[in-house]
């Protein structure tokens, strides 16, 4: 019997993606050490300001302001994203978005910025609705601008996984397994030596 701590899956001269004892790939997003020290930094700020016997009258606000960063940093740090036999999750605190391995028809690495959405608003919201005007409609649970776009029905997905080429080959292994090859695929060993060349 093979444990779960040793199940593996084997990619092309690269590091093997690790399994749980179901079959589940999972990865967390990847964390900015920028922006988790910008929400503590902003904590101890406004605890600082709530301590001032001069602000007692608006002390309220302070505490909103407070719990609203606790809140969007625990959201940030719960971003999770799990693929199993026929799905790709993408969840976080109190939010987020389902694919079905059977829908996609692309999977390509981008960043936010080439994407040029417009309401970042979106980005906070249950599944993150946003609009660009060069892809129409899609959906955002990410934690970094770089990372990947996951096209597929309904919406498209941008996720930022933390290993993001890992998680690339996985998810084109798994979907692959239902529609064969895909047009672009960031994580198919042959589209990547093609694109290299």
């Amino acid at each position: 019997m093979v444990s779960s701590t040793s199940r593996r899956v084997e990619g092309r001269g690269t590091s093997p993606a690790p399994l749980d004892s179901d079959g589940r790939y999972r990865e967390r997003g990847a964390w900015s050490l920028g922006i988790v020290g910008f929400y503590a930094f902003l904590m101890v700020v406004f605890f600082l300001f709530l301590r001032n016997e001069f602000t007692s009258s608006v002390g309220w606000a302070a505490v909103l302001l407070e719990l609203a960063l606790v809140f969007f940093l625990a959201r940030y740090l719960t971003t999770r994203y799990t693929l199993d036999d026929e799905y790709l999750r993408a969840t976080r605190l109190l939010g987020g978005q389902r694919i079905a391995l059977r829908s996609v028809r692309r999977i390509e690495r981008t960043s936010l910025r080439e994407l040029a959405p417009t309401g970042f608003l979106g980005s906070w919201g249950w599944r993150g609705r946003m609009w660009s005007p060069a892809l129409g409609t899609f959906d955002s649970i990410h934690t970094e601008p770089f990372g990947l776009l996951v096209t597929a029905d309904p919406h498209p997905l941008f996720i930022s996984p933390r290993d993001t080429p890992t998680f690339a080959r996985e998810l084109s292994r798994r979907v692959r397994s239902f529609t064969g090859p895909l047009e672009i695929d960031a994580g198919d060993p042959r589209f990547a030596a093609a694109a290299s060349t």
